[in-house]
């Protein structure tokens, strides 16, 4: 069992920057891939971006690609989100998630969910 608990999020206005942390206690966090999604109000939970166990690898989102970077510290336990160029269409409640297996852009492919934090990019 993995426990994922998201931070970070708040309001911030467009072109502005926030750092996502998700901290991550129970088993060896170094056995799991990472990744991010996001889900606004109406939609469909989405892809954002993902890492490989030992961070050599990382994946993204077309939308964010450029703008955001994903990041771990395996002797923290946690992966970060560093998110900048913020735009309103970024608005969202975003959840990491871990993966036993390989980093995967499909969030049915992952064990174990945060609760969440929310990201308000104001106009």
């Amino acid at each position: 069992q993995v426990q994922l608990v998201e931070s970070g999020g708040g309001l911030v206005q467009a072109g502005g920057s926030l750092r996502l942390s998700c901290a991550a206690s129970g088993r060896t966090f170094s056995r799991y891939a990472m990744g991010w999604f996001r889900q606004a109000p109406g939609k469909e939970r989405e892809f954002v971006a993902a890492i490989s166990r030992s961070g050599g690898s990382t994946y993204y989102a077309d939308s964010v690609k450029g703008r955001f970077t994903i990041s771990r510290d395996n002797a923290k336990n946690t992966v970060y989100l560093q998110m900048n160029s913020l735009k309103p269409e970024d608005t969202a409640v975003y959840y990491c998630a871990a993966d036993d297996m390989a980093p995967s852009a499909q969030a049915r492919g992952y064990d174990y969910w945060g609760q969440g934090t929310q990201v308000t990019v104001s106009s």
